[in-house]
């Protein structure tokens, strides 16, 4: 039997929650439906879940928070899509940096938002076939440090764990799995979160600046992430797979 995709929308707009759960499941996906964040997590540990929709503003605990929550917890894995307002594109970096996938901004149409639920759980699941990481190489390494691609944190030379955002671990799956050529902001947008760029949008930007401080990168001395004036960004570093214990 295939496997039937299944959603969890989090919003406390009713009205919201069934027009987007009727329609995901006429186009053939399994949808559950929370209110509010107890009821995210009651759904969560009853259910195994594919991907959550989660609107930022939520009563109570808003969707930022818990978004961030769930990245540092056991449901780590489990792809987000940000529901956010037009005009606020704070929510959008904010959401981007607790670890969301993507965002769609409302008002939306149904049909765009089942478009980025597809690309999002594609993208989640597939790796790029010149790192098709096994389980006894599932460490990348490059310069003095190393990816853990299973566990989504750094080490450094010593062994020490640092933890990644979601966004800052596609960002940086993205730069090794292109070492060596120039990344324009536009490739690095549609390639971490399956869209183009838009008007003023520096959520990549962002994002490298925080994962230069991840490395240890400088202003000055771009170690490992180097600034192409007018064109992108380069990953600059050799990159190898090795075994889990080497």
């Amino acid at each position: 039997m295939s496997h039937i995709d299944h959603i969890l929308v989090v919003d406390d707009d009713l009205d919201i929650r069934q027009m987007v759960g009727d329609y995901l499941r006429k186009n053939g996906l399994r949808t559950s439906l929370a209110a509010n964040g107890r009821e995210m997590r009651a759904v969560l540990e009853t259910s195994d879940v594919d991907l959550i929709v989660l609107d930022v503003m939520l009563p109570g605990e808003d969707g930022l928070s818990l978004c961030r929550n769930l990245r540092a917890g056991k449901f780590r894995s489990i792809p987000v899509v940000m529901l956010t307002a037009r005009d606020d594109e704070t929510d959008r970096i904010v959401g981007l940096e607790m670890g969301a996938d993507d965002y769609v901004v409302k008002p939306f149409s149904s049909r765009e938002l089942l478009a980025r639920i597809a690309a999002v759980i594609r993208r989640t699941r597939m790796l790029p076939p010149n790192l098709q990481v096994s389980e006894a190489a599932r460490l990348i390494g490059f310069g003095e440090w190393r990816l853990d691609t299973t566990a989504r944190h750094l080490l450094d030379k010593e062994g020490t764990a640092y933890a990644l955002s979601g966004a800052e671990f596609r960002l940086l799956r993205v730069f090794i799995d292109h070492p060596q050529r120039v990344l324009s902001r536009d490739q690095l947008l549609n390639l971490t979160q399956g869209r183009d760029a838009e008007m003023f949008d520096r959520s990549i930007d962002l994002l490298v600046s925080r994962l230069r401080q991840r490395l240890g990168d400088g202003a000055r001395e771009q170690t490992y992430i180097k600034t192409v004036r007018n064109e992108g960004y380069v990953f600059s570093q050799p990159v190898v797979l090795i075994g889990e214990n080497e």
